[in-house]
């Protein structure tokens, strides 16, 4: 793990910023100020944050419709993501796309997605069109234990590795697909063993740990760029909340899993560390936090001052002639 100190805070910060902002996402969703669905990212911050921060600035992550971790991980803008959310033209998506279909080309982010395992074939495209270009990307795909029994999932992983793509794997095994659990769907005891039927690398890591999962895309971000092929990462985390809010995920769960998977939060599990480390102090972490709370507060009012869509532009930037051209 090649990280200093302040890289580390860093990842804490943003790993903060995450929580923080789907709390207060939930808080407005049950004030009745957010329309359509949101699914929480909350219990799973090391994931996104291990995985984005191994990557450079210039690689593609494709994301999920739990995908708010992903795009602040990678580097998104709060304004423009909750404007985003509030359906505001100042969003990402001129507020045309949602919670589940944030995107910004700029940052390498191709996309949320609001159908399971769809992002599986955009990253392995992103990763062909890597290839193809020469350009040393890697592209990286975040997906849930549920998309792993999905063609799909199969079909990129397939295709990525037959024609040995610069392609990382990044399945967050919450052990729920939506609200069937894991055993209850897959037989295989590791999701990472799958990798084996399409000879690339698998290995399955601790999702509450940022460090182990910085490791293991750093390492398969290296490997890719040197062109030996993609790897599947499994990472065995939690979500706190239901599948969305709204689901209160008892009817499938009990409450004694939660608290026991709680207990082992990414975000305090980082901190000790930190603490015990002397990187920061209670202090320090005060001061994060009310940086965390001012940032996203601002964000908030930016979304709620921002202008509706005009309805006149509802095809708008929906979709591109051929011989405008689109590449990557």
């Amino acid at each position: 793990m090649s990280l200093n100190e302040e890289k580390k805070i860093e990842i804490f910060t943003t790993m903060k910023t995450i929580r923080k902002f789907e709390e207060r996402v939930e808080g407005l969703y049950l004030d009745g100020l957010l329309p359509g669905l949101v699914h929480l990212y909350i219990g799973q911050e090391a994931v996104a944050a291990g995985a984005c921060f191994a990557i450079n600035s210039d690689d593609y992550i494709v994301s999920t419709h739990r995908g708010h971790g992903h795009l602040i991980a990678k580097g998104g803008q709060l304004d423009k993501m909750f404007a985003e959310i509030f359906g505001k033209k100042t969003g990402y998506c001129r507020g045309k796309g949602g919670s589940m279909h944030i995107a910004d080309i700029n940052l390498g982010i191709l996309g949320a997605n609001g159908i399971v395992g769809a992002g599986l074939n955009i990253a392995a495209g992103a990763a062909l069109s890597a290839q193809l270009l020469g350009s040393n990307k890697v592209a990286v795909c975040f997906f849930g234990d549920g998309a792993t029994n999905r063609g799909t999932f199969h079909e990129a992983l397939n295709l990525s590795s037959l024609w040995n793509l610069p392609a990382i794997f990044v399945c967050e095994n919450n052990l729920y697909g939506q609200g069937t659990a894991y055993s209850r769907q897959t037989k295989v005891d590791k999701i990472s063993d799958r990798a084996a039927a399409y000879n690339m690398a698998g290995l399955t890591v601790d999702g509450n740990d940022v460090f182990a999962v910085y490791d293991a895309v750093l390492n398969a971000a290296n490997k890719a760029r040197n062109n030996k092929g993609p790897t599947l990462i499994e990472c065995n985390t939690y979500r706190w909340k239901g599948h969305f809010i709204g689901d209160n995920g008892m009817s499938y769960r009990d409450q004694e899993e939660v608290d026991r998977w709680k207990k082992k939060c990414p975000i305090l599990k980082m901190q000790k560390m930190l603490l015990k480390e002397g990187i920061l102090t209670e202090r320090a972490i005060e001061e994060i936090d009310a940086y965390v709370n001012n940032k996203v507060t601002q964000a908030i009012e930016y979304a709620k001052s921002s202008p509706e869509p005009d309805p006149n532009e509802v095809f708008e930037n929906v979709y591109t002639t051929h011989n405008e051209g689109c590449m990557i």
